[in-house]
């Protein structure tokens, strides 16, 4: 396994299948836990089985969680449903510390590229979701293609039942991804969102 002894070569391996992480990127971090202490590599590995074996998704609104039910979804204003891509778009936006209302995670975008359809993310557990108290519904899903099309898409079928469809607005640039917006762009784009 070019040149790597197996252990080494499977570690390295293990690792490059994690998005984003190339073949010397986990070279270097393969040669990291090698380095580190029986203790250092138990407690790595033990977070690892940890973190697999607690956490799950809310099953309101798909977030993660050690719980049924998260947090958020227990404590927060139910009118207001911030729809977004994945769990760490959820993150991004609560370090702002300025939204108050629950959130819901397509866990994906449509993309008809990457046979992704309407019935691959979580579209009807949304629309399940909407009721009396629910007042409005924000799209922060990312500014590109697919968070638009998602984004329109779903405001065309919300729309019907009188609720109202908001977009965040345009500070986060185009093609961005929401996890990598800073704090005081996704304040604006959060606070000066428009209908749609």
């Amino acid at each position: 396994m070019d040149g790597f002894i197996d252990p080494i070569g499977r570690l390295i391996n293990e690792f490059s299948k994690l998005p984003g992480v190339g073949r010397k990127t986990a070279q270097r971090y393969a040669y990291r836990i090698i380095d580190m202490t029986d203790a250092e590599a138990a407690a790595f590995a033990s977070s690892v089985l940890d973190a697999k074996k607690k956490v799950k998704y809310c099953k309101i609104c798909g977030n993660f969680t050690e719980n049924e039910v998260c947090d958020i979804c227990l404590k927060r204003d139910r009118g207001t449903i911030c729809v977004v891509k994945e769990p760490k778009d959820v993150v991004a936006l609560e370090k702002l510390h300025e939204y108050k209302g629950v959130y819901h995670v397509l866990h994906g975008v449509i993309d008809p590229m990457n046979g992704v359809g309407p019935n691959d993310i979580r579209i009807k557990e949304l629309l399940a979701r909407m009721g009396e108290d629910t007042r409005e519904v924000i799209m922060a899903t990312d500014a590109n293609v697919e968070g638009d099309a998602t984004a329109m898409y779903i405001a065309k079928l919300l729309k019907p039942l009188g609720v109202r469809v908001t977009r965040i607005a345009r500070g986060v640039p185009i093609g961005a991804e929401i996890e990598y917006t800073d704090d005081v762009t996704l304040s604006r784009a959060l606070s000066e969102r428009k209908e749609i």
